[in-house]
């Protein structure tokens, strides 16, 4: 009988190492690659740190029994940096997945050397739809919106408005140059025309030369294809130019809430945009946020809500799986339905691009603000089969038939 017990304890000892084995290391990692200096460090940058921090809180700060660590970096929106970074995260200090990657160029970058790696990336702030499309990664996934939704959200609704006459101003890198060609399907689409077009370099201070060039082109509306500080300064530059003052709009084509905090809403007023998450949209989201503005003094942005729900949803996969085999937990991922404060209803394509409802909104005027950050009113749900293309027309080459 003793024998017996024995035996019996051995055997679920074996089973208990076999099954701990399957977590590589003594712990699953995260990284979180965001830029913490420059143009996005609002929008991303701390604020992302916290929300993958939140999400690991949330989940209880273990996985398949093995506790949970996040680490971060900056990297300084460089491509070369971010994937030198992400070779020695994945080669020497055991990072299972990376989240967050705002700058289309990192991410495109880090995507590749995670691809070849087999693991996982977690993007929230880069917008490129080419990350689901031709660059598409079967351990990739693109969480929080892409340029596809923004054209269909807030490309489509200003040219519903009448504005149909466009001249982009565009940040001259993957992320720019795939918002203009993406607004400027659905300009053509419902019969509008674009009379132009002017790049300009990333993290850029000096607009005029542009906005003249915008300004001489007797364009309805101005298309800012670019994000982040590039934006705010766009938006500042023709106000003092009194652009808008003579008949011309304009319509910031990726903005976010700390770029509204950063003009101001006597800036800011009446501009249109899609956002992938509001704070103030239900008790759920108004609660999250203020666990998040209690640690960081703000209001999350859609990226950082993102990053918390890309990483709880990595979290959730791991679990399920029992594993943190980069090509298992992509699989596992897709499987499960992405359900929490972000999104209520996401579902991953096979091409890792997570659909979800889009908001259009527009910037209050002061008077109907009840003070710092009831900036929006929302005015409509764009569905998410709608807002993104199927993962068949995304050009990805794994999900082509």
């Amino acid at each position: 009988m003793l024998k017996t017990l024995l035996a019996g304890t051995a055997l679920l000892a074996l089973s208990a190492g076999a099954a701990s084995a399957q977590i590589s290391g003594d712990a699953v990692k995260i990284g979180v690659l965001t830029d913490k200096s420059s143009l996005y460090a609002d929008v991303a940058g701390e604020g992302s740190v916290v929300a993958a921090q939140l999400a690991v809180e949330e989940f209880g700060g273990k996985v398949a029994g093995k506790p949970v660590q996040v680490i971060s970096a900056d990297h300084q929106n460089k491509a070369d940096i971010s994937s030198n970074i992400a070779r020695q995260w994945f080669d020497t200090e055991g990072i299972d997945a990376i989240a967050d990657l705002v700058t289309s160029s990192t991410a495109l970058a880090v995507q590749e050397v995670a691809r070849d790696k087999g693991k996982i990336t977690l993007i929230s702030g880069a917008a490129t739809s080419k990350l689901t499309g031709d660059a598409c990664s079967p351990t990739g996934f693109h969480w929080t919106y892409d340029t596809y939704a923004l054209a269909v959200g807030t490309g489509r609704a200003v040219v519903q408005e009448g504005g149909k006459s466009w001249f982009f101003i565009t940040a001259d890198y993957a992320f720019g140059q795939a918002l203009e060609a993406d607004v400027t399907r659905e300009v053509k689409a419902m019969g509008g025309e674009v009379k132009g077009s002017v790049r300009h370099p990333l993290n850029n201070s000096d607009f005029s030369s542009f906005l003249l060039q915008a300004q001489a082109s007797g364009a309805k509306v101005i298309g800012l294809a670019n994000a982040g500080a590039d934006t705010t300064n766009s938006i500042k530059q023709a106000a003092e130019f009194g652009i808008t003052a003579s008949g011309q709009s304009l319509a910031g084509l990726l903005l976010f809430i700390s770029d509204v905090d950063s003009l101001g809403l006597q800036t800011a007023q009446g501009l249109s945009l899609t956002t992938g998450f509001y704070w103030d949209m239900d008790d759920e989201t108004r609660a999250w946020s203020a666990k998040f503005e209690k640690k960081t003094n703000r209001k999350p942005t859609m990226v950082q809500a993102g990053v918390y729900s890309s990483v709880l949803h990595y979290l959730k996969s791991v679990e399920a799986a029992g594993t943190d085999d980069g090509v298992k937990v992509a699989a596992k991922m897709k499987e499960l339905p992405v359900k929490d404060m972000f999104a209520k209803n996401g579902k991953i394509l096979a091409n890792g691009r997570m659909i979800h409802d889009m908001y259009l909104a527009r910037i209050k005027q002061p008077a109907q603000s009840k003070g710092r950050w009831d900036y929006y009113d929302i005015l409509r749900t764009i569905p998410a089969a709608e807002a993104y293309q199927t993962a068949e027309l995304s050009g990805c080459p794994f999900t082509k038939k």
